[in-house]
């Protein structure tokens, strides 16, 4: 009696379903993990921040990564221009989990919290869970993913400032902002800020500068959008603060798919943390997304949302039980709810891989 139920708390608390999505740029995803991009060539100084992803330096910024033996990456290095520093530390090889049968669990015993959700295997496109995935929602700052992406097309120079204006002040929601006005910092930058601490003075700043100004960079980021068969989302803004950036959780996944095939933005969106001199003082910023710094994840790349309108959101490519996923949480009710049902989908994907090919009942 004990053992069954052992057996049926171990099962418990799952739901399941897949989109497809395409799958990470070649050598990212490997057997062993996601890996961090090793395409910089050591003293050779980044001019542009090209479409391919190169990672460019960051001016006067230094990065760090939380130290883990779980994650499985190496440790990387790249020469700097002048006065500036960035250094990642190293982490140890990870032990893999055993390959996950999705056919091994019962998707209809997962309990989530967000409204729209949706997880998808990359490797063969199949949507593993699905919740309200066609529910056409706001996506609060997920849209900043879709900002550095039409940045990075454009092959703008990483290294240009970029200046903070009047005009980059939020007046739609009134949110803060560690940012001055009149605060200058390169695009590389910003584009950290924009995407580890969804620092919205800095991504409207990327759309200010964009070749045309921010007509021209709303109208590119519509047309990315229509690129990437996501017919059901509409960009209005690059910061996300606006309710009419709407999406629905296919879209946002084929969106989190896209951006993984850039080395910038998978090295800058899941960067723990960053020293940064702002108008001679040093500040610190740190990632939105706290999964980033547990050892137990694996993660590509990492947007976090929220206004009233959206809720809390939370996307992610990660690898999870040995499998390259997409997860998409739209509207979560709760502040911690987006990383407790990340955890949850971790727990039931794990479970596969460690009930003997058994199906759950």
């Amino acid at each position: 009696m004990k053992q069954a139920m052992k057996k049926a708390i171990l099962a418990g608390a799952l739901v399941g379903l897949t989109v497809a999505g395409p799958a990470l740029a070649a050598g990212e995803a490997s057997k062993s993990g996601v890996r961090k991009p090793a395409d910089k060539a050591a003293g050779k100084p980044a001019e542009k921040l090209a479409a391919s992803g190169a990672r460019q330096p960051v001016a006067r910024t230094e990065l760090s990564k939380t130290a883990s033996p779980a994650k499985g990456k190496q440790a990387k290095g790249a020469t700097n221009p002048p006065r500036q520093q960035a250094a990642i530390v190293g982490e140890t090889a990870r032990k893999p989990l055993r390959k996950v049968s999705m056919a091994d669990v019962d998707p209809g015993r997962l309990a989530l919290y967000s409204a729209s959700a949706l997880v998808i295997d990359q490797e063969t496109g199949r949507e593993l869970l699905e919740k309200q995935a066609d529910v056409v929602v706001p996506i609060a700052s997920i849209s900043k993913l879709m900002t550095a992406m039409v940045v990075l097309d454009a092959g703008l120079d990483a290294n240009e400032l970029v200046h903070i204006s009047e005009d980059d002040v939020d007046t739609l929601k009134g949110t803060r902002s560690r940012i001055p006005v009149g605060t200058a910092m390169t695009r590389q930058t910003a584009m950290l800020l924009a995407l580890m601490s969804s620092e919205n003075r800095a991504a409207n700043a990327l759309g200010r500068h964009y070749p045309g100004g921010m007509p021209a960079f709303v109208r590119a980021m519509n047309a990315k959008a229509r690129e990437l068969g996501m017919r059901s989302s509409r960009f209005e803004e690059p910061t996300g603060l606006s309710s009419n950036n709407v999406s629905t959780a296919h879209d946002l996944a084929r969106m989190v798919a896209a951006a993984a095939n850039y080395a910038v933005i998978r090295e800058l969106s899941t960067t723990d943390e960053a020293t940064i001199e702002l108008n001679g003082r040093l500040q610190q910023f740190r990632n939105t997304n706290a999964l980033v710094r547990n050892d137990n994840w694996e993660i590509g790349v990492s947007k976090t949302g929220y206004i009233s309108e959206a809720g809390r959101c939370l996307v992610m490519q990660a690898r999870v039980a040995d499998k390259p996923v997409v997860i998409v949480l739209l509207d979560s009710t709760g502040k911690m709810t987006r990383v407790g049902d990340a955890m949850r989908i971790k727990r039931w994907m794990e479970s596969a891989g460690t009930d003997n090919g058994r199906r759950h009942a």
